[in-house]
């Protein structure tokens, strides 16, 4: 594309409409520049004839617009109509701009809806076309056709591949993300998918988005994990590959919780078998109390129940050289939770919240109020048609009345 000399561009590589600019030609070409900007590099300054770009991707959009001018080259003319686009624009710029800017001039005109389908693929190659095809997928699933979808971006990613590798990740990341949610995509390719992205992405100066590609690979093994030791431990090294890459407490904190909070979940789901799996316990209430640094109970109301419950389901169970503190502390979360169960309309969760709680009380050796909580969580259970739920609480009777009665014989 001779109006386009300057290639590869970051088309698609930052978030819209800084993803949809086109860096000209300089004078000089400085492929140093380009390779940075190519690798999503903005900490070093540009050269002044890409100043716009730089001011586009921090979103300053007026800046931008300055920096380019009034320029009435083809490529200037289109770059202010990405960044301040209308109708009027558009079909002013259509008979002027021919060739692969005319292919973009319509690829942006579909995205803010001046025409209803994306343009076709002819006049463009390389990164240039992944980026059409990616809108183009947009598009077959907005016309509810996934498996379409599918076909145009593995088209996408083949054709961004040797032009611009982290273009490419971004692809592969959408493609995984598209076959996870669609029926029939086996989870052996979604994992193949990320891995491909991950390894394109490397080098990068996303770091954000090689941890959440990390986070969703650890997703999709713990989905397809069926208890399978192996694909559970991969689950974790991927989620602490996403804590290694850019989610600290500090700087993203909400996906900082979620892979901590997966990371437990994951340990504990590994069948015991071998001595190292009570250290992992010990790691699992540790991540637990990680993500609860940022899960509050005002402000996350529904994940702090969660983590707070499987936290102290764990810590019943933690190998532990002080077991009754990690059980009072158990016990006092359970109470603390018992409000959040509503027993009206939850009334099976708020009986296996009893059981939990009753458990750790008769280990404690607190009897009494075990039995009364295990009263309340049989009757719920009996009257909701839960059977083998009712008979285990029974059984939990039966036992606690048998300890009651050892602790009562003369020695």
């Amino acid at each position: 594309m001779r109006e386009i000399a300057c290639r590869p561009q970051p088309a698609g590589i930052f978030p819209f409409p800084a993803g949809l600019l086109i860096l000209p030609s300089l004078p000089c070409q400085e492929n140093e520049a380009l390779d940075r900007v190519l690798a999503a590099d903005l900490t070093n300054e540009l050269p002044t004839e890409w100043s716009f770009f730089a001011a586009a991707v921090e979103k300053d959009f007026a800046r931008a617009l300055a920096e380019l001018g009034n320029g009435e080259d083809a490529i200037s003319r289109y770059n202010r109509f990405v960044l301040r686009p209308s109708p009027e624009t558009y079909w002013d710029l259509k008979p002027i701009l021919g060739g692969g800017l005319g292919v973009l001039l319509d690829l942006v005109a579909f995205s803010h809806g001046y025409i209803d389908e994306p343009p076709g693929e002819d006049s463009l190659d390389g990164e240039l076309l992944a980026l059409l095809l990616m809108v183009r997928a947009s598009w077959r699933l907005e016309q509810e056709d996934p498996q379409g979808a599918i076909r145009v971006l593995e088209n996408a990613s083949a054709a961004a591949r040797p032009a611009s590798p982290l273009l490419a990740a971004q692809i592969f990341g959408q493609l995984a993300e598209l076959r996870r949610s669609t029926p029939g995509q086996g989870p052996a390719r979604v994992i193949q998918d990320y891995r491909a992205a991950l390894q394109l992405a490397s080098g990068t100066a996303l770091d954000t988005l090689r941890a959440e590609l990390w986070i969703n690979l650890g997703m999709c093994y713990q989905e397809a994990a069926s208890g399978q030791r192996g694909a559970l431990l991969e689950a974790v090294k991927a989620y602490q590959e996403a804590v290694h890459a850019a989610y600290t407490l500090e700087r993203n904190p909400e996906m900082y919780a979620l892979a901590q909070n997966n990371i437990a979940l994951a340990y504990l789901s590994i069948p015991a078998s071998e001595a190292s799996d009570q250290l992992r316990m010990g790691i699992a209430v540790q991540a637990f109390r990680e993500a609860l640094k940022v899960y509050g109970k005002e402000t996350h109301t529904e994940m702090w129940a969660s983590v707070q419950l499987n936290l102290a389901n764990a810590l019943q169970y933690l190998p532990s050289s002080h077991p009754q503190e990690n059980l009072i502390q158990a016990v006092e979360i359970y109470e603390e939770l018992l409000p959040f169960r509503n027993k009206a309309f939850d009334p099976l969760g708020y009986a296996r919240l009893l059981a939990n709680q009753a458990n750790a009380l008769a280990h404690l050796g607190i009897f009494a109020p075990a039995l009364e909580k295990l009263t309340e969580a049989h009757k719920l259970f009996h009257w909701h048609n839960e059977p083998e739920a009712a008979a285990s609480i029974l059984e939990m009777v039966d036992r606690i009345n048998e300890s009651i009665a050892r602790s009562s014989r003369p020695e």
